[in-house]
């Protein structure tokens, strides 16, 4: 029998089973271990934190564990060729290549690649999906060993900060003392701020895209009514779905149906859809998918289940929304970046309402105010936050134009795109 959790019931208990976790700061437990999900991805995968476990923002410890990455191109002998990207909140370490899960082209395949504006015969390229995703890297679908069930809620609640410090442990591992390049967008943007505040001499450019230096109230809201809509489906078993032939499926797919909305401009929305009735001349006085845009998001919803956990979704939505750079620093933005080496370039998009340019603003002010090196550029278009996903031709030549004098700068002559 399922059990069905009312959403505040629901997510009550989600806080107790967080707050009572065995290995919790609160008693200084000791590390702990994750075993990973017996799941077979291209790419590579590493076991980190077995000699030395990682601390994670909330005082607790983790390791060992595993993180999944993937790579494209060649590091050079100097290892001074590294770029870093970032994902955002639904993408993963597939930039470049046919999703293994949906067979569908890489998030980013219109920038990265051979000849393109991150050029892989140029750039060592890598990409580490998250801390607490489900691709691969530890996350709540994986195993406890010390109960041989899947974590579920008891997996540790991670921060961006933790999953800037166990993409470093990668980027150490390879052998990389500083990256040419940190980028990405949205959630990805936080995490190029975070790189570039925390390790700056690890990094020589960063490059945040579509992001903010925290997360608003607005967005907040929009990602808890996510939540709810999971922890309300009854199929989520207060988080204890794995095993039980059942996932939360409506729950996580409305989730994204009301995320996907906010990636979204009004024009471009009403430029592809507008009141345009889907596969019919007229209404049904029902409650099917009358209109395009019903279909559409249907659709997106669908299509997300198939590649993504419930539990990670509220773990890294989660994550995003404990990002507060300047909170880590007193309540001070352009303390984060005193003294910073790093060349910043700062990419916002007018028609972006989940982050916009005023978001992109603050941080240029913050740098501004310590004398950092920065560039600041808002790009004209309808197509909203997900404009750095799209075929955005001023985008590109934007980021190609300041990795090309970037790589100058950084001794790559003949290797800029």
């Amino acid at each position: 029998m399922v059990a069905h959790w009312p959403a505040t019931t629901a997510l009550n208990h989600a806080q107790t089973m967080t707050n009572q976790q065995p290995n919790g700061p609160q008693n200084g437990g000791a590390a702990i271990a994750v075993t990973p999900t017996a799941i077979d991805l291209p790419g590579h995968q590493l076991v980190l934190g077995e000699d030395e476990p990682l601390r994670l923002a909330s005082g607790q410890k983790l390791g060992p564990f595993t993180v999944a990455y993937q790579t494209y191109g060649n590091l050079n002998a100097a290892k001074s060729n590294a770029i870093l990207i970032c994902h955002a909140l639904t993408g993963d370490q597939y930039v470049a290549e046919t999703h293994p899960v949906t067979g569908k082209d890489g998030w980013w395949c219109s920038v990265v690649g051979p000849g393109l504006t991150i050029d892989t015969q140029k750039y060592f390229v890598i990409c580490i999906n998250v801390l607490g995703g489900c691709m691969g890297t530890a996350g709540p679908k994986d195993i406890d060993p010390t109960t041989g069930a899947p974590f579920g809620l008891n997996f540790p609640v991670i921060t961006i900060t933790d999953m800037v410090a166990a993409q470093k442990l990668v980027i150490e591992h390879l052998g990389i003392t500083k990256l040419f390049a940190v980028i990405g967008g949205s959630m990805g943007a936080m995490q190029a701020l975070e790189w570039a505040s925390r390790y700056p001499e690890m990094v020589f450019c960063a490059i945040p895209i579509a992001g903010a230096a925290r997360h608003s109230a607005q967005n907040i809201a929009f990602h808890e009514v996510g939540r709810q809509a999971i922890m309300a489906d009854p199929n989520w078993c207060a988080g204890s779905y794995y095993g039980k032939n059942v996932d939360p499926e409506r729950g996580l797919a409305v989730a994204r149906m009301a995320a996907h909305i906010t990636y979204l401009s009004d024009s471009a929305l009403h430029r592809k859809f507008g009141r345009n009735l889907q596969d019919r001349i007229e209404i049904t006085f029902g409650f099917d998918a009358d209109f395009q845009i019903e279909s559409y998001l249907r659709h997106q919803g669908r299509s997300f289940v198939e590649r993504f956990d419930a539990n990670s979704y509220l773990y890294i939505t989660r994550a995003m929304d404990y990002f507060d750079l300047a909170a880590e620093h007193g309540g001070s933005l352009p303390s984060a970046f005193e003294g910073s080496p790093v060349r910043f370039c700062l990419i916002s998009f007018n028609s972006d309402w989940l982050f916009p340019t005023s978001e992109s603003r603050q941080i240029v002010h913050a740098l501004n105010a310590v004398a950092a090196s920065v560039s600041f550029v808002e790009i004209e278009t309808d197509s909203g936050h997900d404009a750095f996903l799209l075929e955005e031709p001023e985008f590109f030549r934007i980021l190609s134009g300041f990795l090309r004098g970037a790589a100058e700068q950084h001794g790559l002559v003949g290797q800029a795109s």
